[in-house]
């Protein structure tokens, strides 16, 4: 399949014009949640399961697990 290229013009847009910079900075965008550590037994299956796709994703796998029960809790 060949794909058509966009032809660019020689012709000015219009005139430019400064916008505001209305974006927060990377330090607002992730808003911290009060956490408390626990002590959790689980299987060694889930364990492992958590962590196979945790690797998968890059991901690391208590943020997995805690995001799951998050969705949970949210849930009821």
């Amino acid at each position: 399949m060949i794909k058509k290229m966009a032809k660019l013009s020689d012709q000015p847009v219009g005139a430019l014009k400064k916008v505001k910079d209305f974006l927060p900075p990377p330090e607002d965008l992730v808003i911290p949640e009060e956490t408390v550590k626990v002590t959790l037994s689980l299987t060694k299956s889930s364990i492992e399961f958590f962590k196979r796709e945790a690797r998968k994703h890059n991901k690391k796998y208590q943020k997995m697990i805690r995001e799951l029960v998050d969705r949970y809790a949210k849930q009821f």
